[in-house]
């Protein structure tokens, strides 16, 4: 916990509750996860993981191949989020949801914060089912939709003072400044070196399947399903709040 000497001070640790809950969440979850026997947490990756053969090979779901029939080719589109291949990579992902999710959470409030992160974990799906079509290996992660809060705050942040005020507790001035175009944001050197270094990255990993933990591979391509559905859809979940009026001037007392 930290003390600040003036009481007007923001304490320098202050997560919004909405993440303090996703945060809980997620490591609850795994956390869970970690005491149950082997054979059980397999089946919930089935059940919950994000499977591309659930839609392309129908002999697997009638012959219980792959748990959940109808129901889970619907919930797994979101559900894959909450699961995470080991303590490394939950940690890696709510270290990054922290970074990048608490100043987007602050600028949108809590519906739209959710509403940004369910579409780009959707996208991440969408991504993923379209470039492993017919893989059996269930996909998990937070990833896609945490790609998805970053890059609807590489929108704002880099602008002037839009780190500054994104962190205050209410979301700042900046809050009251719509995003700069998708253009312009990509003509800031800071943004194209951030961009171009997590590409890099995501291809390096991906592409030589070195997985965060227990040998699993990287899928890149939901990340970046995600990073596109928040770089696009950021300008449309945003809100922006006019500045408020200056108050009235009042004449001065002039009396004795």
């Amino acid at each position: 916990m930290a003390l600040s000497v003036h009481s007007h001070r923001e304490p320098a640790f202050n997560l919004p509750g909405l993440m303090v809950g996703c945060l809980a969440v997620l490591a609850g979850i795994h956390a869970i996860r970690w005491l149950l026997p082997y054979r059980w947490d397999v089946h919930l990756v089935f059940l919950f993981g994000f499977t591309p053969a659930r839609y392309t090979e129908p002999f697997l779901l009638g012959g219980g191949a792959v748990p959940g029939g109808f129901g889970a080719q619907l919930w797994t589109f979101v559900t894959y989020g909450f699961l995470h291949g080991g303590w490394l990579h939950l940690m890696v992902n709510l270290a990054w949801l922290v970074a990048f999710g608490t100043p987007v959470l602050r600028r949108l409030g809590n519906r739209r914060f959710l509403l940004l992160a369910l579409a780009a974990t959707v996208a991440g799906a969408l991504a993923h089912l379209a470039t492993n079509w017919g893989s059996v290996v269930p996909m998990i992660g937070a990833s896609a939709g945490i790609s998805g809060l970053m890059a609807g705050a590489i929108r704002f942040v880099f602008q002037s003072g839009g780190l500054q005020d994104s962190l205050g507790p209410y979301g700042g001035g900046n809050r009251r400044q719509p995003v700069a175009p998708l253009i312009e944001a990509l003509r800031n050197r800071t943004v194209l070196v951030f961009v171009g270094f997590w590409f890099a990255i995501n291809i390096v990993f991906g592409v030589a399947a070195i997985g965060v933990s227990g040998g699993d591979s990287i899928a890149w391509q939901a990340h970046f399903g995600g990073f596109f559905a928040g770089l696009f859809l950021f300008p449309l979940i945003d809100r922006t709040v006019p500045p408020p009026e200056p108050a009235p001037e009042w004449p001065h007392d002039e009396r004795p």
